[in-house]
């Protein structure tokens, strides 16, 4: 398999755009400082005329970057040494390609080695400020087919922000102008924080470490695991015999239980080793004044319930189910603004940024995309029929996301330890008949 780059240019804003430094809040400056891989799949449909056309492509990004300037900016530092962005309009890397395999050679897409072939290249080399903010690359395959892979920067916005760019891109190719547009001003963040924190903020201590730390990680291995609605509806009756309860659940929750027990067990983690579960959540329908769906920057807290891994293994699925509850629940609005008050106080939030190390054995991170619209990247030829993020091949890392084929099934996709994934797969399904 080989990709073979036949073209790359930097696409700027079609108009002259706003020209500022733009401050990053600080649940930006918690994010990772690098770029966050996705690819979205599409099938030639007969007749389709001027298929993801570059030209087209190209035009429409220009355009929709007009709305979205910062993207088309640079990162850079105030006179404190602070990370922000300059809004100055330098434009984004567009990247065409061609492959000489067609597009089922990627089997059953887990490979995170061979995805990452379909998007950008970023040069480590250079200084970060050099770096564009959102990379993409156009590949098309000998079957006809296409792969859109992006790259966007993670310290300037979370997912919901990075869909929502892709989205108007998509409509702009199809001649739909940006219908909502980007809000930008971090200061929303600020209203109602109090001086100082309400609660102790456990979600920012250091991480569990593993009791035997002579124990040497091995090479990281990617599955994707596929849940059916019956499998779901299977575990919530199970939750529900496990221990009977007047608190509703939700699907999220039991799965998530299911998964950090499955974790526990396949790693081997000795009863009283602690195991921290890192949920992130978005606080844009949970903070006071509500957060505008458009507005463009992050807004993910952690949720992060830690218990012994003997427990998690040994306890009923439902208390299990009800410490992810719990724990999600006190994540209000007060909470989350004691958070955003704990974070202004500290002088280098680098400490906090979560990374490989906060995940890795004996913890875990679920990220919930099942909710995202990401299916909704239509350019003119139809929605994807596969759009997955590419995992950093970290282990410790689990991301839900909606099933390709719309039947309200999702799917699971985790990196581990290659001599860890065996085991997992089979305490995961082994629960169902």
């Amino acid at each position: 398999m080989e990709i073979h780059v036949k073209e790359s240019t930097m696409i700027q804003p079609a108009q002259d755009t706003p020209k500022h430094c733009l401050r990053m809040s600080v649940l930006d400056l918690l994010m990772p400082s690098e770029h966050i891989p996705a690819v979205y799949f599409y099938r030639r449909l007969n007749g389709s005329s001027k298929f993801f056309e570059a030209g087209l492509l190209k035009e429409a990004l220009s355009k929709v970057l007009v709305a979205f300037y910062p993207l088309a900016g640079r990162l850079t530092k105030d006179e404190n040494g602070r990370t922000e962005i300059r809004c100055n309009g330098e434009g984004v890397l567009f990247v065409e390609a061609q492959a000489n395999c067609v597009i089922d050679d990627f089997g059953d897409f887990e490979s995170s080695l061979k995805l990452m072939q379909l998007v950008p290249t970023v040069d480590d080399t250079k200084d970060a400020s050099f770096y564009p903010l959102f990379m993409t690359q156009v590949t098309h395959f000998k079957c006809g087919g296409v792969c859109i892979g992006v790259m966007t920067y993670h310290t300037l916005i979370d997912g919901t922000a990075t869909y929502h760019f892709i989205k108007s891109w998509a409509e702009m190719t199809r001649g739909i102008p940006v219908t909502i547009p980007p809000f930008f001003d971090r200061t929303i963040l600020d209203v109602g924080v109090p001086k100082s924190p309400a609660f102790h903020h456990i979600e920012y201590d250091p991480p569990p470490s593993m009791n035997d730390p002579t124990q040497n990680p091995g090479t990281i291995s990617t599955a994707i695991l596929k849940l059916s609605l019956d499998q779901m509806k299977i575990l919530k009756e199970k939750s529900k015999k496990d221990h009977e309860s007047a608190t509703k659940y939700t699907r999220f929750e039991i799965v998530a239980a299911h998964i950090w027990r499955c974790v526990c067990k396949a790693r081997g983690l000795s009863v009283d080793q602690a195991t921290k579960l890192d949920i992130p959540t978005s606080g844009r329908f949970k903070l006071n004044p509500k957060i505008p769906c458009e507005y463009w920057g992050n807004v993910v807290f952690s949720t992060t319930p830690i218990a012994l891994a003997g427990d998690i293994q040994s306890e009923s699925l439902n208390y299990s189910t009800e410490r992810i509850h719990k724990a999600l629940k006190l994540m209000d609005d007060k909470y989350m603004k004691s958070a955003l008050a704990f974070l202004k106080q500290q002088p280098d939030l680098k400490v906090f940024m979560r990374d490989a190390k906060t995940f890795n054995c004996p913890n875990l991170v679920i990220t919930k995309l099942a909710d995202m619209p990401m299916y909704d990247v239509n350019f003119g030829w139809g929605p994807p029929f596969l759009t997955r993020p590419v995992n950093a091949n970290m282990d410790g890392e689990v991301c839900i996301l909606p099933s390709p084929n719309d039947d309200g099934g999702w799917s699971v996709v985790i990196d581990l330890e290659t001599n860890h994934l065996q085991l997992f797969k089979k305490l995961f399904y082994g629960i169902f008949p």
